[in-house]
């Protein structure tokens, strides 16, 4: 994922209130701590270090209303992130500093650092600010150890009690810790992530099956009563039309009739379609092959292939036990939609990967102008369209289509920027020589 995409992410600002928020309960933590430990040992107020950590807590809690404001107030959130990350390892040095330095247990607080930045910014991210804390680590003890600055509590030097080889295996230590807990946290935060967003596409499946299920037997039902008499509609014009002297006026009222009854016969065989799918000629497909062969017949039609460019980004290996017409169907759909959406030149990028509990993800992201908030509640809803020549089956269709081979289906829309479908199928097992 690129970075400015980030703060376009639905979760990422309550992400970032709810970091703020821990952060101004560390600092009135902090605050208790001192006056607990101060009282316990008789010492002031203004003793060291306690006196300095209150203004380290008090400049926590100052900052703290800075991000609020900056949250609620500006659009460039992942700039937030990466200050308020950055200043805080700032902080966690000044408390490592104040508290000891050398032998601090205190250091840990750079690993907390860096979980939650995983959890933000994932491995790129975790991997700055692991950089960031090392590096200031390691030139806070080097100052230390070569007399630079003493130590904050006791004004000696670390020359004077260590030497430097045990300094090297010191920040060694911890840039060995902060880069495994940087590389493995983003890797756990990654899983969650898709965890959390398969889990999203589930229950958003879910309800719209449950909403289409009350509808099949009636459409089913209508669909079987209206093609009967449009079979013979369409039989009794075209015998009158053997009578009629070609290119007369009755000839081109009967033209027009059956064509608008082709044109009925198709929506109702795609009423049939969304209401009992067959699945009788279902195979194992593999899908890049599937994927290129659509694409390769999308681009040969001339109103897409001078307007829209695809590129694709694919593990050739997975398959789906699915019908190939069915595949082709939902891909070419979604192609044309995404086409449609755009205005001018635009893009089209597929992807095709694998998760770990043997999912294939399917993702189809368009540069388009993206769909409308009250209409996103409705695209999946049998007849609905915003289309002037539109039947509102095509997505309804596509929907039943993978809900027929257990697969999900979802999306993520922004006005104005561009569409993204994702579809969840059931991945064949590679098989084994």
């Amino acid at each position: 994922m690129k970075n400015n995409d980030f703060q376009n992410l639905p979760d990422f600002s309550t992400q970032l209130k709810w970091i703020i928020l821990s952060r101004i309960i560390f600092a009135i933590a902090l605050i208790v701590t001192c006056l607990v430990v101060s009282i316990r040992e008789n010492a002031s107020f203004f003793a060291q270090p306690f006196f300095v950590l209150y203004n380290i807590a008090a400049g926590i809690l100052v900052l703290s209303v800075v991000y609020i404001i900056w949250l609620n107030k500006f659009k460039k959130k992942l700039v937030l992130a990466y200050f308020q990350i950055i200043a805080d390892t700032i902080i966690v040095t000044a408390i490592v500093f104040v508290t000891g330095s050398y032998d601090n247990t205190l250091t840990f607080f750079y690993l907390i650092v860096i979980i939650y930045t995983s959890m933000l910014l994932f491995q790129k991210g975790s991997l700055v600010i692991a950089t960031i804390s090392c590096l200031q680590y390691g030139i806070l003890i080097e100052l230390e150890y070569y007399k630079v600055i003493p130590s904050f509590l006791d004004s000696y030097f670390l020359s004077d009690t260590v030497n430097e080889s045990q300094i090297i295996y010191s920040i060694i230590i911890v840039i060995v810790a902060c880069f495994a807990v940087a590389i493995l946290s983003s890797i756990l935060s990654f899983q969650l992530k898709g965890a959390r967003k398969d889990l999203k596409i589930a229950q958003e499946h879910l309800k719209r099956v449950e909403k289409m299920t009350a509808m099949d037997e009636m459409i089913s039902g209508i669909a079987h009563e209206i093609k009967n008499p449009l079979a013979s509609l369409s039989g009794s014009i075209q015998l009158l039309q053997e009578d009629t002297k070609p290119g007369s006026y009755e000839d081109k009222l009967m033209q027009i009739i059956l064509r608008e009854t082709h044109r009925l016969e198709n929506i109702v065989n795609n009423i049939r379609l969304f209401a009992k799918p067959y699945t009788d000629n279902a195979i194992d497909v593999k899908l890049a092959d599937a994927i290129e062969e659509t694409i390769e017949l999308f681009l040969n039609d001339p109103e897409w292939n001078q307007k829209i460019s695809i590129t694709t980004k694919m593990n050739k290996n997975l398959s789906v036990f699915i019908d190939p017409s069915h595949f082709t169907q939902i891909l070419w759909n979604l192609l044309k939609n995404a086409a449609q959406s755009i205005k001018g030149h635009g893009e089209i990028e597929i992807s095709l990967k694998s998760s770990l509990n043997n999912q294939v993800h399917l993702t189809i992201k368009d540069s388009g102008i993206g769909i409308a908030q009250k209409d996103s509640i409705h695209i999946f809803d049998p007849f609905y369209t915003t289309k002037p020549n539109g039947t509102g089956l095509g997505l309804s269709i596509i929907h039943r289509l993978i809900d027929t081979y257990n697969g999900m289906i979802d999306f993520e829309s922004t006005p104005g920027k561009g569409t993204i479908f994702t579809i969840l199928f059931k991945g064949v097992p590679l098989k084994t020589k």
